[in-house]
């Protein structure tokens, strides 16, 4: 009789034993918070989150049963990013997800410990972000986008190629420090193709007109529009008015290009997000964010609007189509 309690107590004990880890994975699932400067996205479509929840899915996580979402947007208000990022430091959470240059300096202005990881931001290392980009050497590491001027060069390279007319090439974007040293670097990159930039500022979107305005008054031939969340979410607005004044457009995103703009050529952000993924993953197992070296990319998609084209009367050399990695009819 002993003996068979023993082998029923010792059957149901090994039966339990996964059933037990299924009710651990359950009952706690990391708590990841994901911090933006942006509002909150109004459709899925528009949804910057998306991509990291999908990387996240691909190398076998379960949202609710592995990992559980703690979104904060700070609605374009800078003031309102250390406010939301030490929000989620209180919860607390596991790990730290930003979108952007000033989220990852909100959340690293909080935390020490929480580890941080970039979706993206702009050169982490003249920020005060990380160490180098090799051996980061603290709790932030991730994904960064620092193309150099060799790549601002090539952008205005495409686009000369793509509209041999252009001369008068508009910059619209808020012109923060980031976006000033930018600007810098593709102006020197813009004198051997005999293209002059102008710089068009908005800040919010009551601006916007004003700026319309100006690039007519100053006979601007081209648009090139920064990749800023008050763009991106006007971006529909902004394409609009540039087909509507017949102006070609580049951009950094290829959502702008969906939306009516002429073409893109960037790193493909929804792919940074993804990837962001991977490096949250490894610290959730152990690894610590300042042994992660941080990566770059290393891949540029040309995506050209060739229904925009037609619109605008250009007919785009042979040599810039078969170069694109997607053309929209």
């Amino acid at each position: 009789m002993m003996r068979r309690r023993t082998f029923i107590a010792s059957t149901v004990s090994v039966l339990a034993a996964p059933l037990a880890v299924e009710a651990q994975l359950v009952a706690s699932p990391h708590r990841i918070g994901l911090l933006s400067f942006a509002a909150p996205p109004a459709t899925p479509y528009v949804d910057p989150s998306w991509y990291f929840r999908q990387g996240l899915l691909a190398i076998g996580h379960q949202e609710g049963r592995t990992f559980l979402m703690e979104y904060r947007w700070a609605g374009r208000d800078p003031g309102q990013l250390p406010i939301l990022a030490r929000e989620l430091v209180q919860l607390p959470v596991d790990v730290i997800v930003t979108l952007g240059t000033p989220a990852a300096q909100a959340a690293a202005s909080v935390t020490k410990t929480i580890p941080i990881i970039m979706a993206g931001v702009d050169d982490p290392v003249r920020h005060g972000l990380v160490a180098s980009l090799g051996r980061p050497g603290g709790n932030v590491t991730g994904l960064a986008h620092v193309p150099g001027s060799e790549f601002y060069a090539k952008q205005i390279e495409v686009f000369k190629e793509a509209v041999p007319r252009l001369s008068r090439v508009a910059v619209l974007g808020e012109f923060t420090a980031t976006e000033e040293s930018i600007f810098g670097e593709m102006q020197a990159s813009a004198q051997p193709f005999s293209v002059k930039l102008l710089r068009m500022r908005a800040n919010d979107e009551t601006e916007f007109a004003a700026v319309f305005a100006s690039l007519k008054r100053e006979r601007a031939d081209g648009l090139f529009v920064y990749p800023g969340s008050l763009n991106y979410t006007n971006r529909r607005w902004i394409a609009d008015f540039a087909a509507t004044n017949g102006l070609p457009t580049m951009f950094v995103d290829d959502a702008f290009v969906r939306a009516g703009g002429l073409m893109s050529y960037f790193t493909h952000w929804g792919e940074l997000r993804r990837r962001a993924a991977v490096y949250v993953d490894k610290v959730l197992k152990g690894a610590k964010p300042a042994d992660l070296p941080i990566e770059q990319p290393t891949k540029f998609e040309l995506v050209i609007n060739l229904k925009t084209a037609k619109a605008l009367g250009l007919t785009i050399p042979p040599a810039v189509l078969a170069r694109a990695d997607e053309i929209i009819q």
